[in-house]
C-alpha cells in the first residue's frame, strides 16, 4: 500500500495566478458541447466522472482524454461515500478506475456532494487517491439562471489557487461558461488541471 503524498485538498497555492475549473457528474449528453467550448478558449479542465455514466458514454469519456482534459473519479453509483462500507467504497473506486482511459492519470477522487468522513478519506488514501473538494462553488446546482452564475463570479471574483466547482449536463452552466471563462482569462488567471495546480 502506497499512500498518496497529498491526502486531501480543496485549493492550490494562493501565490501566482493559477486556478482550476472542474466539472462533476459526467459524462453526459452535453459533454461534447462542454469540450468544444473549453477548446475554443484553449482551456483544459478536470472532470470528476461517475462510473455508471462512463460505462454508458464511453465515447464521450474518450473524447475528454483525447482533448487533454484530466479525468478523475466521482464514485461509481454517486452514492455518498460515508454511506458505503469500506469494501463497498473500494469496489466503487476500482470499478470506476477500470473504465478510465490509461492516459487520464486516475489519481484524484471527489466524493459525491462533497460528503466525506474520516473513514472514507482513509479508504481513498489507502487506495492511492488524493481527495479533492473545492474552494469555490459556482452554485449551478441551486439555480438554472445562467446570468446569476455569471454575476456570482463578477461580484466575488475567483482567487489564485481556487478550485472551481461546476457540473456537467446542465445547459445553464454551459450558457454561463463563456462569460465566466472570459472574465477569468481577462484577469490573467492561468487555468490548469487540478493535478497541475496541486503539483505547483
Amino acid at each position: 500500500m502506497v499512500l498518496p503524498k497529498l491526502w486531501f485538498a480543496y485549493h492550490g497555492s494562493r501565490h501566482g495566478k493559477r486556478l482550476s475549473v472542474t466539472f462533476d457528474d459526467g459524462p453526459t449528453d452535453l459533454t461534447k458541447a462542454y469540450v468544444a467550448l473549453l477548446e475554443s478558449f484553449g482551456v483544459r479542465a478536470t472532470f470528476f466522472v461517475v462510473g455508471e455514466n462512463c460505462r454508458a458514454r464511453a465515447h464521450e469519456l474518450e473524447e475528454l482524454a483525447v482533448r487533454g482534459h484530466e479525468i478523475a473519479l466521482h464514485g461509481y453509483s454517486h452514492r455518498p461515500f460515508p454511506a458505503l462500507a469500506t469494501n463497498e467504497l473500494t469496489r466503487e473506486l476500482d470499478a470506476t478506475c477500470e473504465l478510465l482511459p490509461a492516459t487520464s492519470g486516475r489519481t484524484l477522487v471527489r466524493p459525491p456532494r462533497g460528503e466525506l468522513s474520516p473513514g472514507a478519506l482513509m479508504t481513498c488514501a489507502r487506495a492511492g487517491y488524493t481527495t479533492v473538494l473545492w474552494s469555490r462553488d459556482s452554485g449551478d446546482c441551486r439555480t438554472q439562471d445562467s446570468a446569476e452564475l455569471v454575476r456570482g463570479f463578477q461580484e466575488l471574483p475567483a482567487r489564485a489557487g481556487d478550485i472551481l466547482l461546476f457540473h456537467e449536463g446542465q445547459p445553464w452552466t454551459l450558457a454561463a461558461l463563456p462569460h465566466i471563462l472570459d472574465d477569468l482569462l481577462e484577469a490573467d488567471h492561468e487555468l490548469v488541471t487540478v493535478g497541475e495546480l496541486l503539483a505547483a
